[in-house]
């Protein structure tokens, strides 16, 4: 029987791989209150490159977490924005594969190709009304051409992973999600009926689908842009999905994926009133808001801990540029209203962590040493056996934290 992904999914990411216990049981608490989510710890190959692990670590680390705690549903591990390059990682792991083609969105497939997907479209040239859309989608031969050339490639690339991870682990035996997520431009409703389509004519069956959204989605930060634009947009790709697995044979239970999905506290709410209003599935990826919160423990810790959680910060203040770079794209720092090193040496555990911790309502809350303390996981990889025994040494109370935060902040807003 093939796997088929639950309706809501949860994805825990877990930079270190110590927090699964913790992660797992704000998913328990959550199934108390009625609320069934299916964990899916992810981690990316850079990810894994940035602190010298290896994909397996992952799925022992939710192996582990489901024993202790004696979960009985499903749960999965993601080999998070893979290709072709470096899936064979991961093959023996995962369970669930992210493809990611967003390098391929904006470069022209053939000619031969698109000429193709054209004439396979002409029928849809008019005015295309879907349920639960206001106003009809207007389709123009000149928009079926545009959908084509900006992501018909990216597609053909997205099939050629999925039947090669299809040939290496056989039909059936894993979660596919095609990731176009990080893209300059969103993909408007139109464009996502289109891509939908090229998703089946490769035939792969997808099963979660990862959109570029209007606005921002910065790293451990709330959304940037207009929240009553993004619930429109959002309503209206499930109603594109839920009309495209009809139309075009896909998987019945195919459904949205928000990356970079943590702490978009604004965009919780419009999220939940859709898929309640559309009876539609979701699945949200947090990552980074784990390692956040280790540091967060580490500074309430107090002693040593908040040595550490110190040391991290001075260390990561000294590498801006460095750690920045690779996530240029999603994170938006002051570099004038980070406070110094010294001045942090300054502080007691409360103020780190009031200052760190993602409660907008907080004075002491500062967005800019959050972002670059998101992207410092590198600083703490680097400290290597130092900082792996300070976050054992204070497993109690960062669990508490871990687990509160996913919880309180995200399953709450989301799913209760």
């Amino acid at each position: 029987m093939a796997k088929m992904i639950e309706k809501y999914s949860f994805g825990i990411g877990d930079r270190f791989a110590h927090q699964g216990k913790a992660q797992l049981e704000a998913l328990v608490q959550a199934k108390q209150l009625g609320v069934e989510l299916t964990p899916v710890w992810n981690k990316s190959f850079r990810e894994h490159t940035f602190v010298h692990t290896h994909p397996d670590t992952v799925r022992t680390e939710a192996d582990a977490a489901v024993k202790a705690l004696g979960w009985k549903g499903a749960y999965y591990v993601d080999a998070d924005h893979i290709n072709l390059k470096n899936v064979d990682l991961f093959l023996a792991s995962s369970d669930f594969y992210t493809l990611d083609v967003a390098d391929y969105s904006g470069k022209s497939a053939d000619e031969a190709a698109i000429r193709d997907f054209m004439q396979a479209h002409r029928k849809f040239i008019g005015k295309l009304a879907l349920p639960g859309i206001e106003e009809p989608l207007v389709i123009t031969e000149a928009a079926i051409e545009s959908s084509a050339r900006k992501y018909l490639l990216a597609i053909q690339e997205a099939g050629k992973i999925y039947r090669y991870i299809e040939e290496k682990k056989g039909k059936g035996n894993f979660i596919t999600e095609v990731s176009i997520d990080e893209t300059d431009l969103p993909q408007v409703p139109l464009e996502m009926l289109f891509i939908l389509s090229a998703i089946a004519r490769e035939g792969i069956p997808a099963q979660t689908i990862a959109p570029k959204f209007t606005g921002r989605f910065n790293k451990g930060c709330d959304y940037v842009g207009n929240v009553e634009q993004f619930e429109k947009e959002f309503n209206a790709d499930l109603c594109v999905i839920a009309f495209s697995v009809k139309e075009f044979g896909l998987p019945a239970n195919l459904k949205l994926s928000v990356h970079s999905g943590s702490d978009k506290f604004s965009i919780y709410g419009p999220m939940g009133r859709a898929i309640r209003k559309h009876d539609a599935g979701l699945h949200l990826k947090t990552a980074g808001t784990t390692w956040l919160e280790e540091l967060i423990g580490l500074a309430c810790a107090g002693g040593q801990g908040l040595a550490m959680a110190k040391e991290v910060y001075r260390n990561a203040y000294g590498r801006r540029e460095e750690l920045c770079a690779p996530y240029a794209a999603i994170i938006d720092i002051d570099p004038g209203k980070l406070p110094t090193p010294d001045a942090v040496d300054q502080w007691d555990g409360t103020k780190f962590a009031e200052t760190l911790r993602h409660v907008q309502t907080n004075p002491a809350y500062n967005m800019n040493f959050r972002q670059l303390l998101h992207v410092g996981f590198k600083v703490a990889a680097d400290l290597g056996e130092r900082y792996y025994q300070a976050v054992a040494d204070n497993e109690q109370v960062i669990a508490k934290n871990v687990c509160e935060n996913i919880f309180e902040r995200h399953i709450k807003r989301v799913f209760v």
